[in-house]
């Protein structure tokens, strides 16, 4: 996965260390996250509160970095304000408050990103692109919170020209906020099947699960919480 990411920043005129690895671990265990680390992953995305909640106490001794990339429900933002380093999908106001609120003031500012829903799905989450721009200033005011940039999940597709459409509109929505003031360095974008059109259109954080551990690992209703 590394050699594909060089490859594709490669083909970008980018520098392969622009762009980081984030290997989704959701679903699988906190031994299959350990072989990972071994190998010299550091950072990992969890979508379930309560696993990925298990797995950062379980691993904690190893320095990794934790990314909550999944919906998140308002009244299961405490643990993650404390567990977790980043969240990517904040995509209304209080959910951000309740973060901003709840986050241990001993810890580092929680680093976020505003989710954008760059492909207007109705079962997707994330902001529409035009109301994101005030989302993104009221939650860059927040105390203990960090803005680092967006992320988006756009529709599958086998169409290469419609994946970096659907990137563009995160990258202009990322130059608009920076032209405003915001100092946003974070486009995370991209997964197992669509990262070299991602990395064409500026990602810097790439999510990507399948590609590393495999095929998803059927998760038990106590896990999904």
């Amino acid at each position: 996965m590394r050699a594909r990411l060089a490859a594709a920043a490669a083909s970008a005129g980018r520098a392969p260390d622009e762009v980081a690895l984030l290997a989704v671990s959701k679903t699988w265990p906190a031994a299959a996250v350990r072989e990972a680390a071994a190998a010299g992953q550091r950072a990992f995305g969890e979508n379930y509160v309560q696993e990925g909640v298990a797995k950062v106490e379980a691993l904690r001794g190893l320095g990794l970095e934790w990314h909550f990339i999944g919906p998140l429900q308002s009244n299961k933002t405490r643990a993650v304000a404390n567990a977790f380093d980043w969240v990517h999908s904040i995509d209304r106001l209080k959910i951000a408050e309740r973060l901003s609120a709840q986050r241990d003031v001993h810890l580092p500012p929680l680093n976020v990103c505003i989710q954008v829903n760059v492909s207007g799905e109705a079962s997707k989450s994330g902001v529409a692109p035009d109301a994101a721009a005030a989302l993104a200033h009221a939650v860059a005011a927040l105390p203990r919170l960090r803005l680092r940039g967006l992320m988006c999940i756009p529709e599958p597709s086998d169409d290469p020209a419609l994946l970096r459409a659907r990137f563009a509109v995160l990258r202009r929505l990322q130059e608009r906020l920076v032209g405003e003031g915001l100092a946003l360095d974070t486009l995370s974008m991209g997964m197992s099947h669509d990262i070299e059109a991602a990395v064409a259109e500026g990602a810097t954080i790439v999510r990507v699960g399948t590609a590393i551990f495999g095929g998803r690992r059927p998760l038990a209703a106590s896990e999904s919480a």
